[in-house]
């Protein structure tokens, strides 16, 4: 099952310590350090299923889970720029069941049965789910270049009321956790008119706990209200957002109309480009940081992992070796929550890396508790020189491959030409407005810039900073700001402004005053036709 480990021998130098990749790191810590303590203490039954091969060497993968037609299949239909396998769209619940969208050579689906067996999928571990799940569980494979980058992962549309919940045959909320746990970014979509959590998309939100840091919230469909609708409906998404992720920061949502048809308003055209880029952004970096992304997880892994041991071991020592087994293992599983301050007290361990008390205390139920073993310090210590010392020295081979050959950045279908181009963001404006046209784009307001400047009574065709600065300061920008400006302006950089470069300082000010920012270095299309 793990002969991939012997992949690794070849990078090694004597002392075992030394290896080619983080993946093949990663892998070897885990078989030889984490592995031993997992079997040990019965973690793959508790938690879960042990890594393999596919785990480390996947792709990035993006999760994306929301309420009936809030727009998941047609967001991926958006990114990828073409239809894809088992693709079907509609106002109805339509995707019901789940397509991991991945790259091949060949255009096709796999069904769930033949995927689970493939070694060379991350999907193995789903067989524990049984054909209820497998029946409803397909991998689309196609050619496309952002799949190159990226996996997708669709899920079925969430519905309100109890009866889906019970006709699905299987535990819904378990395999979205399965994939939380697995995947790089976790997507919650929204739909502007659709802002009611219900209790299932609340069970599933849930699932994600310990996995904050993946999740992301998508507003779809926002172009459908006006800004003064959009106001509520974001501040209504946020306060139903605050009583189901039960975390003290604000979770990023991005607004937007994420499929290629015409905005029915267009008055917030600007922002919905804005964040679509922010978001483009973020899906691109996830191939960058893919590596990091398994390290930390490995980290939460072994964490909860010894905490574990610690649990089990515990109720070993506590049960009686002959008479009143039941009874004593009843008021143990009762003495849970009591049980966890006693092992954070002796262990220095935070709250925060127990498993949940209640789930715990339900599948204890099912355990002979004389069967548990007792702790072996050894393995223990194993795993806390792993993350004292081997993950520091993966941390620092991250950066070393990130310099040597920095992983390609998410290219293909939506991503392209998103930053280049006149339909980049902010070409033609701010700064770069100008930047083609054959006049100096500061001529056009020039003869209103000329009478503040003769009347601030120039000599030799020259005013002073002192004048200057009475005149800049009325816009009311900082002085650090307007320190900028100066220099930017100040193209012969002899303390004073002449005509053309007191006009191109009201022309920085006026664009940083509409939002925009200010260059590092002035732009060639910039510079005062005297000064060129």
């Amino acid at each position: 099952m793990f002969s991939w480990v012997k992949q690794e021998q070849g990078g090694r130098n004597k002392d075992g310590e030394m290896y080619q990749t983080v993946t093949e790191g990663l892998q070897s810590l885990y078989l030889k350090k984490l592995l031993p303590l997992e079997e040990t203490y019965l973690f793959h039954d508790f938690h879960s299923p042990a890594l393999e091969a596919a785990d480390f060497q996947s792709k990035p993968m993006v999760l994306l889970v929301g309420q009936y037609s809030t727009g998941k299949t047609t967001f991926i239909r958006y990114l990828l720029e073409q239809d894809f396998p088992g693709m079907r769209i509609g106002p109805e619940p339509t995707t019901d069941g789940f397509i991991a969208v991945m790259h091949g050579e060949n255009e096709g689906i796999i069904p769930g049965n033949a995927l689970v067996v493939d070694p060379r999928k991350p999907f193995r571990k789903l067989n524990a789910f049984g054909n209820s799940f497998l029946n409803r569980f397909i991998c689309s494979q196609m050619p496309n270049q952002v799949l190159q980058s990226i996996s997708i992962i669709d899920t079925p549309g969430i519905l309100s009321g109890e009866k889906q919940r019970i006709s699905r045959g299987y535990d819904f909320a378990e395999v979205l956790r399965w994939f939380g746990e697995r995947v790089d970014r976790i997507i919650l979509l929204f739909d502007a008119h659709k802002l009611d959590i219900s209790d299932e998309f609340s069970e599933a939100i849930r699932a994600f706990k310990g996995q904050d840091d993946k999740i992301r919230v998508v507003l779809n469909k926002a172009d459908q209200v006006d800004t003064q609708q959009l106001m509520r409906v974001y501040g209504a998404l946020m306060w139903s957002l605050g009583k189901v992720i039960n975390t003290p920061e604000v979770v990023r949502v991005y607004l937007g109309s994420f499929w290629g048809k015409p905005l029915q308003n267009t008055e917030n055209r600007r922002l919905f480009e804005a964040e679509s880029q922010d978001l483009f952004k973020d899906i691109q970096s996830l191939p960058r940081n893919a590596a990091l992304r398994k390290l930390n997880d490995l980290i939460k892994r072994a964490r909860l992992a010894k905490v574990h041991a610690y649990i089990i071991s515990y109720l070993k020592k506590e049960m009686p070796s002959l008479f009143g087994r039941e009874k004593k293992k009843e008021e143990l599983i009762s003495r849970l929550p009591e049980i966890y301050c006693i092992l954070q007290r002796e262990h220095h361990i935070s709250p925060g890396d127990f498993p949940n008390v209640t789930k715990m205390q339900d599948m204890l139920q099912h355990y002979d508790f004389n069967k548990f073993p007792s702790l072996k310090i050894k393995l223990i210590e194993s795993v806390d020189k792993m993350l004292a010392t081997k993950i520091a020295g993966l941390m620092s081979m991250i950066r070393d491959e990130e310099s040597k050959a920095p992983p390609a950045m998410v290219s293909g279908g939506a991503f392209e030409g998103s930053q280049d181009g006149p339909f980049g963001r902010g070409y033609g404006e701010g700064v770069s407005a100008g930047a083609d046209a054959e006049d100096w784009i500061v001529s056009r307001e020039k003869h209103r810039y000329d009478e503040l400047f003769y009347m601030l009574m120039p000599v030799n065709g020259k005013i002073t900073g002192v004048n200057a600065k009475k005149e800049m300061m009325n816009s009311r920008l900082p002085n650090t700001v307007l320190g900028k400006i100066w220099k930017l302006a100040d193209c012969d950089q002899d303390g004073m402004l002449d005509d053309e470069e007191f006009a191109l300082a009201q022309h920085l000010i006026k664009i940083k005053l509409e939002g925009f920012e200010l260059p590092g270095e002035l732009p060639d299309h910039l510079v005062p036709p005297a000064h060129q």
